[in-house]
């Protein structure tokens, strides 16, 4: 699997960045249809998520904050939180268990019904025109879908210092720009292409190598679900290291 997993990433890269030199590599067409199913269809899971994330971050700050008389830093809590952390891990683990199963699921059904060695026998190659369109959409709209994502939470926790706290909403803003830096939100948005990488291949890879019929495709989108969501909180806890340390 792992040597396999390998494989399919050079294979991806070779064919943008070598590949596209030699043949049209797809359509365009392809790319945009898969970013609606992958991204814009997982929109309105993200950002429910998002605001309840939001909500529930900025009420126990409050809470916890209100015993030191501290409630008006709720807004920096949120915000660097948000940003730094919570906002693309949350949207990569939504998107790993509705979209990531789901190219899982197909490549996995074209897999044991024969249609990739069918795009062999043609010399069609299934990694330029079955995985790369993903591989992009995926990449665009993750990154996209976290930007989305932090803007809701935002919402949800103004929410609450608006409602609860009696913060006005011109106050909240402010507090939420001072408290958070561009490293926070650059941070945060190289954590998301890296989650994107990793959920799309990892999908891919699991969907390419299914065998043993109906029962390997449940059995392999299962195993991609688990493989990414331990690899983009591993991928997740080693960046935080090393913006912490750097």
């Amino acid at each position: 699997m792992a040597k396999s997993y390998l494989q399919l990433n050079v294979q991806i890269l070779y064919w943008l960045f070598v590949g596209s030199w030699r043949q049209r590599l797809f359509k365009v067409s392809e790319v945009f249809h898969q970013m609606i199913r992958i991204g814009v269809e997982a929109l309105p899971m993200a950002s429910l998520t998002s605001a309840s994330i939001g909500l529930t971050l900025a009420m126990q700050g409050a809470n916890t904050l209100r015993r030191m008389g501290a409630e008006a830093f709720v807004p920096d809590l949120v915000s660097v939180s948000l940003l730094r952390e919570l906002g693309p891990l949350l949207v990569a683990v939504i998107v790993i268990g509705r979209s990531g199963s789901s190219v899982t699921a197909e490549l996995g059904t074209m897999k044991v019904s024969e249609e990739i060695e069918a795009l062999e026998v043609m010399a069609v190659n299934p990694v330029r025109y079955l995985i790369l369109p993903r591989f992009l959409a995926m990449m665009i709209m993750l990154p996209c879908l976290t930007v989305v994502g932090n803007y809701v939470a935002l919402a949800g926790g103004w929410t609450i210092c608006y409602f609860a706290l009696d913060m006005t909403t011109s106050s909240y803003i402010a507090k939420v720009v001072a408290a958070a830096s561009m490293t926070d939100l650059y941070s945060g948005m190289a954590k998301s292409v890296v989650f994107a990488w990793l959920t799309i291949t990892i999908a891919c890879n699991a969907g390419l190598n299914v065998s043993g019929g109906a029962e390997g495709v449940g059995r392999a989108t299962t195993q991609s679900v688990v493989y990414s969501l331990l690899a983009v909180l591993v991928a997740n806890a080693l960046m935080t290291a090393a913006f912490f340390f750097l």
